[in-house]
């Protein structure tokens, strides 16, 4: 079995400011909250007074992709 193309992305190790918890994200991204912790910080608020739009982050990397992008065995 032959790879037509290789597809790289390069990702980094990061803290997520909001709990602390490790997470990988693209090289560049400018996210600082993993994605659990940024679906509750981009929910509109609750008050009846206040409205919005919460905002998903696009640049995040599913679990499913990263188990793609590593594969298995590998050095840490």
């Amino acid at each position: 079995m032959e790879v037509d193309e290789v597809e790289i992305i390069e990702l980094e190790l990061k803290y997520c400011e909001r709990c602390g918890g490790l997470w990988l994200r693209t090289c560049g991204s400018e996210r600082v909250y993993c994605g659990p912790c940024a679906d509750k910080v981009h929910e509109p608020m609750q008050r009846k007074n206040r409205g919005g739009v919460a905002s998903k982050p696009t640049d995040a990397i599913a679990p499913e992709e990263l188990a793609l992008l590593c594969g298995e065995g590998g050095n840490a």
